[in-house]
């Protein structure tokens, strides 16, 4: 029996009138297909076609941009404003990671608390359907909400530190550097000389 080996990474195409093509399967997918693939956690990589050039961010970017313009968008407007004034500031790489770790962290305590329900719900060996599961992780939105919050805040906290500790060493890092002291300079006296014939007073 043999077995085919699955790439790492699966590649997209994308041609000139804007069409995907899923090499993999050898067909034209959509961008509700490339959605699916992030949703059941596939690698894979979109490609120009013509130019070889990578625009996986820019198919993500419409995926997330379909989202939001429908029905329960996940950013606030307030939220969007606040990412794009990062753009083109001194913070915004740290940012980038700031944001990344976070979600990392909610994905995390997600994992976490599912697994922990599931054992608990094993342990007492107690069949659930789909929904019946669906509606006991409802339930624990409050649990994970604080758990978030507790996180976030100490996120917040470090942050500031962080913050603070760099100003500090930024201020000592030019204190250190050899800065010309501007020089003064000198107002010169003038004397003036009486008329001759003027007589000195005294």
């Amino acid at each position: 029996m043999t077995t085919t080996k699955k790439s790492a990474e699966r590649l997209i195409k994308k041609y000139p009138n804007r069409r995907l093509y899923d090499t993999e399967t050898s067909t034209y997918i959509t961008l509700s297909d490339v959605k699916q693939l992030v949703l059941d956690q596939e690698e894979f990589k979109v490609m120009d076609a013509k130019s070889a050039e990578d625009l996986t961010r820019s198919i993500l970017l419409q995926i997330i941009l379909e989202e939001e313009s429908g029905g329960l968008p996940m950013f606030s407007s307030t939220m969007l404003s606040q990412i794009i004034r990062f753009y083109g500031n001194a913070m915004q790489g740290m940012m980038g990671t700031y944001l990344e770790k976070n979600i990392q962290a909610f994905i995390d305590i997600q994992h976490k608390l599912t697994d922990q329900s599931k054992g608990l719900i094993d342990g007492n060996a107690v069949p659930l359907n789909p929904e019946v599961w669906a509606q006991f992780m409802n339930m624990q939105a409050p649990m994970m909400q604080g758990m978030m919050t507790s996180y976030i805040e100490q996120s917040k906290n470090m942050f500031v530190q962080m913050q603070e500790q760099m100003q500090t060493q930024a201020k000592s890092m030019f204190n250190t550097f050899p800065f010309p002291t501007p020089a003064t300079t000198a107002t010169p006296t003038t004397t003036t000389t009486p008329p001759a014939g003027t007589p000195e007073k005294k």
